[in-house]
């Protein structure tokens, strides 16, 4: 059943505003004419955020709806440079108006020049499999009101992928290959994934039966077509390109910070990890080889390296990642609590094994329900090693993810880290949607990361899970320099491996994996380094105003306070 837009709007997000200028009226339509036609459009959107109106819809792919919304874009940024009354603004409308300037600003550009939509497969596969997972992930409706919207977004597909035919031309080969290892955990999905919601209507599920499988079918050919048809002739360059990656790099990181200004701050600090890695784990070093002499002390990669070797031994595997993880949430949890670092909120999280058809693209991520959703649980997946893979090389990739690297990943998807900064940013309040739908990817990775590090300087987990931060902090410089090198210097498979593994320490399946996920991306793996460099220095402008008057806790809360924008607009709302 769809509800009124206004009346669920406003009844969660109450004016902030005592009184509200003519300017902030204007601004407020204008805002939320936008962010009605955008989930209008992207239904898929609209259901993650927890808009249920379209839950029977599936995003148009087509050239001609393409077309429609770059015009619609292009008339709406015209209409915000036009608006007379930037500086009568009030509220957080102050800094909402930018941000959806620079955000629309951003969206014409991707029509215009990335064009994604005509070689990256990996686009549709938010329709073709995302948006029968939302239905089913979290209980915001009961399964007699949410099948007949599977149903509709099952009776949809179809049209989905007669136009990701019509539209893909000169994919990059690791794209298609990508979207075809993905397509097959789509096709199980459909097949087995309904289940636990259709299993408590059973006439509905009977009734849904043979759609669901034809559904199952029209994937398994698409999945054939990708193989047959896309594979052989999927020959676009995965590297962006100099002009395209500093304009993405633009938009992605809502940073001043330029291109080149990035790869020197991460060349600089790449040496300085290195030096405080060694310096933590000499000591330990030390007590591991006690036979040791200076000489060998002084060498400080092999001192790095022989300790993360002998914390290494002791890991997870397949069977055991996710059992880890909850019990290592719950040590977080406790520490975070007990130390008094931020504010914690009662909520549900679950660990769970990262849904197949979203592999291939990283470890671990923080599925956090959207601010319209109620009562909406957050996930923490985590994903096995591939089957492909040799025991080798899955007994690398867990060496890497040993004991003492998943207490640190676990900060930082979950507890402190995303779980508990996106359930702040859910309660930020504001009169329009802005700051909910253009949420900043650098602010975010960049807090997980922060997080990690002052949870390290509270004590947890002793130098064991220190040199783990560190190591974490190591790759995230990696992840910078990896980014930029591949997308604007024909940065070398051989020299990204040579890079992660002799610079950063990182075992040949983490690194493997990585060189996979960076030929994925473009601009995304730049934010965990500029946003956790922006975090640190927000904390640095924090303490030189305040001084002995500076409280961890305090500054954690009113950081996080705000949603979740770019960190110079909290920099500037903070008066830092």
């Amino acid at each position: 059943m769809k509800t009124v837009y206004a009346a669920a709007l406003f009844a969660l997000l109450p004016l902030c505003q005592t009184r509200a200028t003519p300017a902030d009226d204007e601004f407020q339509k204008l805002a939320a004419d936008y962010i009605e036609n955008r989930l209008r459009i992207h239904p898929e959107e609209a259901t993650g955020l927890g808009d249920h109106r379209y839950d029977d819809n599936l995003t148009d792919y087509s050239a001609e709806a393409r077309a429609k919304e770059l015009a619609d874009q292009k008339a709406f940024f015209a209409k915000l440079n036009d608006f007379p009354g930037t500086a009568d603004l009030t509220g957080p409308n102050t800094v909402d108006f930018r941000i959806l300037k620079e955000n629309v600003e951003g969206e014409i550009f991707g029509f215009e020049e990335l064009k994604e939509a005509e070689w990256n497969p990996l686009v549709y596969n938010q329709s073709l499999a995302n948006s029968l997972y939302l239905l089913i992930a979290r209980e915001f409706a009961t399964p007699e009101e949410r099948i007949p919207n599977i149903r509709k977004r099952m009776e949809g597909i179809p049209g989905v992928i007669a136009q990701a035919k019509a539209n893909l031309k000169h994919s990059p080969k690791i794209y298609t290959e990508t979207a075809i290892e993905q397509m097959q955990g789509a096709i199980s999905f459909v097949r087995e994934g309904l289940n636990p919601v259709l299993d408590r209507a059973p006439q509905m599920k009977k009734d849904l039966a043979p759609l669901q499988e034809k559904t199952a079918v029209a994937l398994e050919e698409y999945k054939k077509w990708l193989e047959q048809n896309l594979l052989p002739r999927s020959d676009g360059d995965f590297r962006l390109g100099a002009d395209k990656f500093r304009k993405k790099l633009r938009f992605s990181l809502a940073s001043d910070l330029s291109m080149e200004e990035i790869m020197k701050r991460a060349r600089a600090d790449l040496q300085a990890t290195q030096a405080a890695i060694y310096e933590t784990g000499l000591p330990l070093y030390k007590s591991c080889f006690p036979e040791a002499d200076a000489a060998m002390l002084k060498d400080k990669k092999k001192v790095t390296t022989g300790v993360l070797d002998k914390l290494a031994e002791q890991h997870p595997n397949d069977d055991t990642i996710v059992g880890y993880a909850q019990k290592t949430l719950r040590q977080t949890t406790d520490f975070t609590k007990e130390k008094d670092l931020i504010t914690v909120f009662d909520q549900p999280l679950q660990v769970i094994v990262m849904p197949e058809f979203k592999r291939g693209q990283g470890i671990a991520y923080c599925d956090s329900p959207g601010p319209l959703e109620k009562n909406g649980e957050t996930f923490y997946a985590i994903e096995p090693t591939p089957a492909s893979w040799s025991k080798e090389r899955a007994e690398s990739f867990y060496r890497e993810y040993n004991n003492y690297m998943v207490q640190d990943l676990t900060i930082h998807e979950a507890m402190p880290g995303h779980f508990l900064q996106l359930a702040h940013a859910n309660r930020f309040r504001a009169p329009t949607l802005v700051r909910a739908i253009f949420q900043s990817g650098t602010f975010i990775e960049g807090w997980a990361v922060y997080s990690e590090q002052f949870m390290a300087e509270a004590g947890y987990g002793g130098p064991e899970v220190k040199m783990q931060q560190l190591k974490m902090r190591l790759r995230v410089i990696c992840n910078a320099i990896l980014d930029q090198g591949i997308h604007t210097a024909k940065m070398s498979e051989q020299e990204a491996l040579d890079l992660m593994m002799k610079e950063g320490f990182q075992q040949e399946g983490e690194a493997v994996a990585k060189w996979k996920r960076a030929r994925l991306s473009s601009t995304q793996l730049s934010t965990y380094f500029i946003g956790a460099t922006e975090h640190l220095e927000l904390r640095d402008r924090a303490k030189r105003k305040l001084a002995e008057k500076f409280d961890l806790k305090k500054y954690n809360d009113e950081v996080l306070s705000y949603g979740s924008p770019p960190a110079k607009y909290v920099r500037e709302l903070m008066d830092l």
